[in-house]
């Protein structure tokens, strides 16, 4: 696929269906893709392998599969490959935001606020799951409701009490926990 993989269009999918994965690549993610999805097919495959996994996916097409497609998602999304993106809808246009065009990323109900210098795209997960997919070394939670881009802290100043409150190139600021600068320090080597 072009610009975004399969993962990342089942995503965006409103109602993901099940799934048979057919690939060339026979990685450690296919094995942990195994457990949820239908069947998986490495390339290239005979006309036999393909008659059972489709006789696997008519056999289970009358059991619920949707929490074994979000499953399924959530294990791909966590992958290292996709710790340098994130892929949001926006409207009906799909959007790729590079890692590094990541101001922070903020809380909001059930979504988060993925801040950039287009605006903010928001994205239906939680703070964990991007604290767990973006990359540890570029991004730390700061705050209970904030994941920062460590690339675009230009000074971190004290606020109330423990608190304190990082200044980004953007000139936004946001808060920082006294766990959260804990982090900070750890990350950027104080």
């Amino acid at each position: 696929m072009p610009k975004i993989n399969g993962f990342e269009m089942l995503e965006l999918i409103e109602q993901p269906p099940p799934v048979i994965f057919t690939t060339a690549f026979d990685d450690y993610a296919i094995k942990a893709f195994e457990a949820h999805a239908i069947d998986y097919l490495l390339k290239p495959f005979n006309q036999d392998r393909f008659t059972k996994a489709v006789t696997k996916w008519s056999e289970q097409k009358n059991v619920v599969t949707e929490n074994k497609t979000e499953q399924l998602l959530e294990t791909a999304s966590l992958s290292p490959s996709q710790s340098q993106r994130v892929v949001v809808k926006n409207g009906s246009k799909i959007k790729i935001i590079p890692a590094h065009d990541i101001f922070y990323l903020e809380a909001a109900d059930d979504f988060v606020k993925i801040h950039t210098q287009e605006g903010y795209f928001l994205k239906n997960k939680t703070m964990s799951h991007f604290e767990q997919a973006l990359d540890k070394q570029q991004f730390v939670r700061s705050h209970r409701s904030y994941i920062i881009n460590i690339q675009q802290i230009t000074r971190i100043d004290p606020y109330e009490k423990d608190n304190h409150v990082a200044v980004l190139r953007s000139g936004m600021k946001v808060p920082v926990s006294r766990s959260g600068y804990g982090k900070l320090k750890t990350v950027l080597g104080l």
